[in-house]
């Protein structure tokens, strides 16, 4: 007999990867100015090094570590930095407080996050694999099963779950939410609600896939939002036409609450003295 899906948990298995933290910094330009001429050469010189040590693991290694000119009030600079632990990324942060550099930004906000892949349909079917073979739920059967499909999983996902920092002019990264207050809970929605409406959702990114890179990173526990969402182009405008379609969508019209958005302009290591003369060139 085949258990109903409503009997199963209602929590979907994810898979987790890079742990990710995005640095966002407002630059003393008064402070910078007052400094002499040589001395703001050799903190350039030092803090370029520095983040080029940070890029990559290796001179052809994947980016690790990317710089960004921020838009707006919120800020003047945006570091995003992937790596495998979070050990690796309080390391980022020691490394950069001991540049000169970093006595003339103040930290504005941050965010703590690990790249995640959420697997709906994945679920269900083993879940019902699970229940086919008359396992009962959370027994070590039933465990085994579950760190099976996980296994195969990581392993098929790899390049999604520790992905480089696409090397594309601009970036958006916004955190959100799903509901959970008395009128609109997505908690307490069944899982084969859930499961349709995430595909639906799902079906709109793919069709921006050719011109936006989308990662999104898991923060329950590890910061206010639930997740990080980091969009990577060379073109700035599909950023509105992407979310703004998105807002159509029943998951994200009914459940998606939204925090503040940071947008910025690649800021190559090497170009970072001509941002401080001024200029992006």
């Amino acid at each position: 007999m085949r258990c109903k899906l409503a009997d199963f948990p209602p929590v979907p298995l994810t898979l987790e990867g890079s742990s990710v933290l995005h640095q966002f910094f407002r630059f003393d330009w008064k402070g910078w100015r007052a400094t002499p001429q040589t001395e703001r050469e050799q903190i350039t010189n030092d803090a370029e090094q520095t983040l080029r040590r940070l890029e990559r693991a290796t001179p052809e290694g994947a980016i690790q570590t990317a710089l960004f000119s921020e838009l707006g009030h919120k800020g003047d600079l945006i570091l995003v930095h992937f790596r495998d632990s979070l050990e690796a990324l309080n390391q980022v942060e020691l490394d950069l407080a001991r540049t000169p550099l970093y006595d003339f930004l103040s930290p504005v906000h941050s965010y703590v996050s690990v790249v995640e892949l959420g697997l709906y349909e994945s679920t269900r079917k083993t879940y019902e694999a699970a229940a086919a073979k008359g396992l009962e739920q959370h027994s070590p059967e039933w465990n085994a099963e579950v760190a099976a499909t996980l296994k195969r999983q990581t392993d098929a996902m790899a390049p999604r779950l520790f992905p480089a920092v696409p090397d594309t002019k601009y970036i958006c990264f916004y955190p959100m939410d799903r509901k959970r207050d008395e009128q609109k809970n997505w908690y307490m929605v069944p899982f084969a609600d859930r499961q349709r409406m995430m595909h639906d959702h799902g079906m709109i990114g793919r069709r921006y896939a050719d011109v936006v890179r989308q990662i999104i990173s898991g923060s329950i526990g590890y910061d206010d939002w639930e997740w990080g969402v980091d969009l990577f182009a060379d073109d700035p405008v599909v950023f509105k036409k992407l979310i703004y379609e998105m807002r159509f969508d029943e998951v994200s019209a009914i459940y998606a609450l939204f925090g503040q958005f940071f947008i910025g302009v690649r800021l190559p290591m090497e170009k970072l003295g001509g941002w401080l003369r001024g200029s992006l060139e």
